[in-house]
């Protein structure tokens, strides 16, 4: 057991030392928005009362990876299954990387592998949240940001 920041705790699983799922990434990286505790406390007391949105990724799988695409991305379907009922699959022929140079409006965790992740985030946040730091994405992905 060791205590480590945000930061630290992604650089531990970009180093595979530490393993954790897309979601907890995510969540890493948009602690990364905050240097003290302090701070985190501030904005969260601060936005409290602002509301929340019920989230489903949904993964899309490409020919060399996979994505977890969020509300707010343009691939993000209209109606996504929250239940896990209708098993809703959607694949491509196509690559990450022209998946990518192909859009525009992101909210997506791109997954190479176990230990490769990348957020690309360009919309606004709802209800006054932070969007995620993007750490360590592939310079040729950044292009359309």
């Amino acid at each position: 057991l060791q205590w480590s920041s945000p930061l630290e705790a992604i650089e531990r699983f970009k180093s595979q030392e530490i393993w954790f799922a897309p979601p907890q990434f995510y969540e890493l990286c948009r602690l990364c928005n905050f240097s003290s505790l302090h701070e985190l406390h501030e904005f969260s007391s601060d936005r409290a009362l602002e509301g929340c949105e019920r989230w489903m990724p949904v993964t899309l799988t490409a020919s060399d990876g996979y994505m977890q695409i969020l509300p707010g991305d343009e691939l993000y379907p209209e109606d996504p299954d929250y239940t896990g009922e209708k098993k809703l699959m959607m694949s491509t022929d196509k690559k990450v990387e022209d998946l990518m140079k192909e859009g525009s409006v992101f909210h997506r965790i791109v997954i190479k592998n176990i230990n490769d992740f990348a957020l690309y985030v360009n919309i606004q946040a709802k209800y006054k949240h932070k969007n995620p730091v993007m750490i360590n994405s592939p310079s040729d992905y950044n292009s359309r940001l």
